[in-house]
């Protein structure tokens, strides 16, 4: 049997990945084994796929999806933007020439063994987003920040010492050369299971500290917010909610700013879709494991896909259009204060 036939988001990618072969560049990163315990058990591959100009010297923007296995709307979302942005190659002229000046990445199914097991954490019981070498400043929330008791036991971070897992270095490796490379890019990885309304957040996770692109972060919620004034999105840091240890774009964002002094720009967000709603909708859902992540109705599952792939196209032509809305000079600082008192001002911990 093959691996695609074993995962129906998988199946999904490869068809999408024949059709666009013409304009995809496309590597498998890593295999993870369903089952580490089965030697005959399937292997799933990481795909990174790639398109549009790959010189470093243009903007990139980067689509993840499928960090925790039983979000599975997360990838489905990457997976329907990569496949309208294939669809559109055969015929849409607008796009070629923006791809003449920007690079796109995609790494839809982060975490193929987890979902097909149905699980949060990958077929190892590790949490990837509670991964990286990163330790939160202060308390966090037991469990959901990240533990090291027990891979039975949600949220947990690996072993102390141990290396990242596979499919977390596979991540990193494609950030670095693709994203971190280049003097701007912007990230979105794509989540579900918090609360009622649809976030994004950006970093950080493990402090409250503001983030060190925070007059960036805010130009772009503010650009995004004229283009789409009738959004429902709540944009704040993650610290706004919880405090977390092990978050991998906290961890990439810190290595962006080791680089050098002057650069370069990397704006990571996280799309964390309220499943909340969902299940208030459909309270049938919570005898459902995926029901509490994932709309279960079809229409609900269709609307969901629409309203964000608006999102998703507006960060492509968001970092292909960066010299257009980037802070500079001397309204740097003062756009920086704005956000100072928009997100952190009157915080704990300030």
């Amino acid at each position: 049997m093959s691996t695609s036939a074993v995962l129906a988001e998988l199946s999904a990618l490869e068809r999408i990945l024949e059709l666009g072969a013409d304009h995809l560049d496309v590597r498998v990163v890593c295999e993870v084994a369903a089952d580490p315990a089965d030697p005959a058990s399937p292997k799933l591959p990481v795909h990174a796929i790639t398109l549009g100009n790959a010189s470093l010297h243009v903007p990139a923007a980067g689509f993840f999806g499928g960090v925790h296995g039983l979000e599975r709307i997360g990838a489905e979302v990457v997976i329907a933007y990569l496949q309208s942005l294939v669809t559109r190659m055969r015929w849409d002229s607008t796009l070629h020439r923006q791809l003449e000046s920007v690079r796109l990445v995609f790494m839809p199914l982060v975490n193929p063994g987890g979902m097909l097991r149905g699980t949060r954490a990958n077929p190892a019981g590790v949490d990837l987003n509670r991964n990286a070498p990163v330790d939160a400043d202060d308390r966090v929330p037991w469990l959901v920040g990240g533990q090291r008791a027990s891979p039975n036991l949600p949220w947990y971070r690996g072993a102390a010492g141990n290396p990242m897992q596979p499919e977390a270095q596979a991540l990193c490796g494609l950030v670095r050369d693709e994203l971190l490379s280049r003097p701007f890019s912007i990230a979105i990885d794509c989540h579900s299971g918090f609360g009622t309304r649809d976030r994004l957040w950006f970093p950080y996770a493990h402090t409250r500290a503001p983030v060190r692109h925070l007059a960036e972060m805010h130009a772009l919620q503010d650009i995004f917010g004229r283009a789409h004034p009738q959004h429902r999105y709540i944009i704040e840091p993650q610290s706004s909610q919880y405090l977390a240890h092990g978050d991998l774009w906290d961890f990439l964002h810190l290595e962006a700013g080791r680089r050098d002094e002057g650069g370069p720009v990397f704006l990571p967000l996280t799309l964390e879709m309220g499943s909340w709603l969902w299940v208030k909708k459909n309270p049938r859902q919570l005898f459902s494991r995926h029901g509490i992540f994932n709309p279960l109705i079809e229409h609900r599952r269709q609307r969901v896909l629409r309203r964000h792939l608006a999102l998703l196209d507006f960060l492509m032509r968001a970092a292909y259009s960066h010299g257009r809305w980037r802070p500079s000079g001397p309204d740097r600082p003062a756009l920086r204060e704005r956000a100072v008192a928009r997100w952190y001002r009157q915080r704990p911990g300030r």
